[in-house]
């Protein structure tokens, strides 16, 4: 059977719609250090496409805007605050980056903590209300001891 992820740098990419996408690019570089790789602005000053580089990951983002797929998103202020998914930071220092989620004005919406399956993390959100957790517990470092552990 052939395998259907490709081969790539990064598999899975979560896609963000933001009202205020600009603004939003700014504070997801300036407080959790992404880098903005690529932002394609449309004539009205919004963004029709934008990549933000993390380490070996990225997300895509782009403005709120009522089209077909636009259609099928809504944003947490639209329900209750509520989102249906969030995505997972592997940081080295995550007392660093929650200092500057709250220098920055982010809502810290879970405390930091010593995880009992290892790391220290928290869960904040951004500005526009959606809901990140960050953390040093690698995931692809602890699967990797796992199967080294099971090959021994």
């Amino acid at each position: 059977m052939d395998s259907i992820p490709k081969t790539t740098l990064c598999n899975v990419v979560p896609c963000m719609r933001y009202r205020d996408a600009p603004a939003a690019i700014d504070w997801l570089c300036t407080t959790f250090g992404f880098t903005a790789t690529l932002v394609v602005p449309n004539q009205d000053g919004s963004i029709a496409h934008a990549q933000l580089g993390f380490g070996s990951s990225m997300v895509m983002l782009a403005s709120v805007v009522d089209t077909e797929y636009g259609r099928l998103l809504k944003q947490p202020q639209d329900i209750g605050q509520f989102v249906t998914q969030s995505s997972y930071l592997v940081v080295n220092d995550a007392d660093k980056v929650y200092d500057r989620v709250r220098e920055m004005g982010g809502q810290i919406v879970l405390d930091i903590q010593d995880e009992d399956y290892g790391g220290r993390g928290f869960t904040c959100r951004d500005p526009e209300g959606h809901v990140w957790s960050i953390g040093t517990y690698d995931p692809a470092q602890a699967l990797s001891s796992l199967s080294s552990s099971i090959s021994n």
